[in-house]
Formats: C-alpha cells, sequence, structure tokens
C-alpha cells in the first residue's frame, strides 16, 4: 500500500517545516500585508519540492563529497539574515505603515528574490529537504514506496506555505495599527538575529 509512505512523508516534511524560521516568517509577513501571496507561496511550495525530490533521489551525498559546503552555506545566510532583521528592526524604528495596513507591499519581483534568498541561502532548508526527508526516505527500497514517500513530503509542503500565506488573513483585523506592525516587525527583526547567531555558532 502507497498510502502507508505517502502519510509518512506528509508527516515527515509537515513536522520539519512547521518550525518558525525565516522563510516562514517572511511568508506570514506577506500574507498578512495580502500582498503576492499566491506567487510567493508558490515559489516556497515549489522550491521545497525541488529539494525534496533531490533529498529522496540522494542527492544529499554531496554534503559527504564537499564537507565545507555546510559552512560557506550558515556564513551566506547568517550575513542574509543580519541584514533582512535590521531591515525589519528599522522599519519598526520609523513606524511608517500606510502601505501594510493598506494591504500593499513591495513589488512582485523584490518579494519573490526575497522569498528566494530565504530559501536557497538558508542551510537548515537543506538538512531538512536533502538531509533529513532524504534520510527517512532511505527506508523504502522500491521506487513506488519513495515516490510516494516524497510526493507526500511534497504535499506537506504545499498544504503548510499556502495555509500559512492565506491563514494569515484571519490576523487582519489586529494589524490594522501601526503599533501591531511595529509590535510584528521587533519580533520578525529579533528573530532574524536569532536564527543568524545560530547558523554561525
Amino acid at each position: 500500500m502507497l498510502i502507508i509512505p505517502a502519510l509518512t512523508g506528509f508527516a515527515t516534511g509537515f513536522s520539519l517545516i512547521l518550525a518558525i524560521g525565516a522563510q516562514n516568517a517572511f511568508v506570514l509577513r506577506q500574507g498578512l500585508a495580502r500582498a503576492h501571496v499566491f506567487w510567493l507561496c508558490l515559489l516556497c511550495a515549489t522550491s521545497d519540492a525541488l529539494l525534496i525530490t533531490a533529498g529522496v533521489l540522494g542527492f544529499g551525498a554531496i554534503v559527504t563529497l564537499y564537507p565545507m559546503l555546510p559552512q560557506i552555506m550558515a556564513w551566506g545566510g547568517a550575513a542574509f539574515l543580519i541584514v533582512y532583521g535590521a531591515m525589519r528592526l528599522q522599519a519598526a524604528w520609523q513606524g511608517k505603515y500606510d502601505m501594510q495596513i493598506a494591504g500593499q507591499s513591495a513589488g512582485l519581483w523584490p518579494t519573490l528574490a526575497t522569498g528566494a534568498a530565504f530559501t536557497w541561502l538558508n542551510p537548515h532548508v537543506y538538512l531538512d529537504t536533502l538531509g533529513l526527508v532524504g534520510a527517512v526516505s532511505t527506508q523504502y527500497l522500491q521506487t513506488a514506496p519513495k515516490a510516494a514517500f516524497g510526493a507526500g513530503a511534497v504535499i506537506a509542503s504545499f498544504v503548510f506555505f499556502f495555509g500559512l500565506g492565506y491563514g494569515a488573513r484571519l490576523l487582519t483585523p489586529v494589524m490594522q495599527s501601526a503599533r501591531a506592525w511595529r509590535v510584528l516587525d521587533v519580533l520578525i527583526g529579533l528573530v532574524m538575529w536569532a536564527l543568524a547567531i545560530k547558523l554561525i555558532s
């Protein structure tokens, strides 16, 4: 039965992606702003799908061949998180949130570029998708169960990101003041810096 490996893949993928991270915080912020939600969620979920597929196919072995790769990715990701965290704290300091309250944000392409950076410059994404998901998939020796496991993990990513992006709208009534957006940006900025410290420690 393929339903068992598919459910295992779904549970594995969902549990790994559920933790609060830079990518999730950015999707949440865009969902609250009600701006470019569909394309951002599609980008994040599709990126995860590509990485999960690579992990299930055994791409994680590259890390074994290039042991310095995780450290290089960690420093690059930490630098990005520090800069983005500073941007969010600066925005909180300035307190200008007319666009966000009106449901507007930066343009589509800058938003997607930031989302791509959160995805592809985050070493934890590679650890979760290429490493952990790939490792769990090794219990399935036949092609069909392994594919079902991978499909379940991919579906989990799509469910999570679109649920987070569009579910954030439920909090819209709370986010109708500059003060609420300022608190959110302070929290996101501090989370970004904490993640950066964790990456390089």
